[in-house]
């Protein structure tokens, strides 16, 4: 049997197991861990003008709205209530098929009102929320030691080594392709990481105030935050965000106008604050405030990351012609804890057992590119040739052994092999390769509204994790960790 979690890296010796393993703001149930955190240090007088909301539209208004990036018909129709079908009707230039709605295009959505609209502040655009193009760069090192902040001299476990404080935000910035600078700012908005010299009371343990066991210490209270923020921007970008619990029991739904990084905030904040510290928190004296005074008005200068109907290049499958391999796991986490991004399926080669057992099975580049990195069990394979995963598609393999050659930098040609199919580099029990793709350092959902298409078998995701199919011309094959025939697929065919 297969089975297959991201791991979190060992931190002394816990094992922390993770699943597999517009150019202004416009007007105006996430799967999450549990958070306990202290109330935040906040660095505003909260404010006393209160946000506007939305009146009670009558069914069917026709409302103005911007696409932004990375808009779906899909989520459109879950934010206005409304569906597909309709959002085309009264915008005939937009092809049912498209993908991603082109950032700025102005269309008219009927509107379905329901109570509990959210704010309509905009906290983030999106392309600060990934670690993306925008963040090329920056210096996470470079900036802190700018800062007064205690976080200029810390130094704490990260895995088996000790580490400073930039060169963690780094590591799980890169890992969960969330951005640097969010992180910080959320370092700051809530332990005062770069301004106070000293920590506030429990901060150094837990500086984002997650206090469950096993999250002590900078890098791992970083790697819950990036997942949580993950879960709940991926959740909500897929139109999968529909309400917004908070801890008084009051629910919450996104308003209309939202985007996805706002969207992840409010849910991240929700977990710990309520009532008027929670509407500070989301508002324009809140963390918008702190970013803005760390880094400037996010909202100027933007440079959309996802562009109109984005398309996915032709990909070879990950392994050698005429071999035939199983599809053991269906969309699932393309690297975290749990949860959202989807942006992962799981290959495993041919085996006369099961097991974690060495495979004569070589992985292969599914198609031209530079390796951006390569670790221990982890290669990514950059298509945009300038090798940085920030940039361009870039596709991620997971528990795949290489030797020396495969190093930063190196030019492969599809169908190149990069390594074997093992269980290295996380929690695993049987021998597979875990392949995803990001785009502007933007998680693409495998079985999402660009699916992960290997010569043209198409992946669908299931009703949970790791379920799901492969389809081409009529034929299926179900995700399964049995490997059963139903499971198999053959390159070039």
């Amino acid at each position: 049997m297969l089975t297959k979690r991201l791991i979190i890296l060992l931190i002394a010796t816990c094992l922390l197991a993770a699943a597999c393993a517009p150019l202004e703001p416009l007007p105006a149930e996430a799967s999450q861990p549990t958070a306990l955190p202290a109330a935040p240090v906040l660095h505003a007088t909260p404010s006393i003008t209160p946000l506007p909301t939305r009146p009670p539209y009558l069914p069917g208004t026709l409302v103005n709205y911007t696409a932004q990036p990375g808009d779906t018909l899909k989520l459109l129709a879950v934010r206005f209530n409304t569906t597909q079908a309709e959002i085309l009707a009264h915008n005939p230039g937009i092809r049912a098929d498209v993908t991603t709605l082109a950032p700025g295009l102005a269309m008219k959505i009927p509107i379905y009102y329901q109570p509990l609209w959210g704010s309509p502040y905009q906290i983030l655009p999106d392309e600060l929320f990934v670690n993306g193009p925008a963040q090329v760069g920056f210096n996470s090192g470079e900036f802190i030691s700018s800062h007064p902040g205690w976080l200029s001299s810390y130094r704490g476990p990260a895995g088996t080594n000790v580490y400073s404080a930039g060169e963690i935000v780094d590591m799980v910035s890169r890992d969960y392709s969330v951005s640097p600078r969010l992180l910080l700012a959320l370092l700051e908005f809530q332990s005062q990481a770069l301004s106070s010299p000293a920590a506030p009371e429990g901060r150094l343990e837990a500086p984002l105030g997650q206090h469950a066991p096993g999250y002590t210490g900078l890098y791992l209270q970083l790697i819950w935050a990036a997942n949580a923020l993950n879960n709940a921007y991926y959740d909500d970008l897929a139109g999968r965000v529909t309400t917004i619990a908070h801890l008084d029991g009051t629910l919450e739904r996104p308003d209309p106008w939202q985007n996805p990084a706002s969207v992840a905030l409010q849910v991240y904040f929700s977990q710990y604050l309520s009532g008027s510290a929670y509407s500070q928190a989301i508002g324009p004296d809140g963390f918008a405030a702190v970013y803005a005074r760390l880094f400037g008005n996010p909202w100027q200068n933007r440079h959309p990351h996802i562009p109109g109907d984005l398309q996915q290049p032709a990909f070879q499958f990950p392994f050698e012609p005429g071999k035939i391999w199983a599809y053991t796991g269906g969309p699932h986490t393309g690297y975290g804890i749990s949860g959202a991004p989807f942006a992962a399926i799981d290959l495993a080669p041919p085996s006369t057992a099961s097991g974690c057992i060495p495979s004569g099975e070589w992985v292969t580049a599914v198609a031209d590119g530079v390796v951006a990195r390569a670790e221990d069990g982890l290669v990514v394979l950059d298509l945009d040739g300038d090798g940085d995963e920030r940039t361009g598609w870039d596709i991620i393999y997971l528990h795949v052994i290489h030797d020396d050659s495969i190093a930063k930098g190196l030019v492969l040609h599809a169908g190149d092999r990069i390594g074997h199919p093992s269980c290295e580099r996380g929690e695993a029990t049987g021998t597979h390769a875990h392949i995803a793709r990001k785009y502007n350092g933007e998680w693409i959902e495998a079985g999402g509204i660009i699916p992960l298409n290997f010569e043209g078998w198409v992946v669908h995701a299931g009703s949970a994790a790791y379920e799901g199919t492969m389809v081409k011309n009529g034929r299926t094959v179900t995700a399964c960790t049995c490997s059963d025939h139903n499971a198999m697929v053959q390159r070039g065919q």
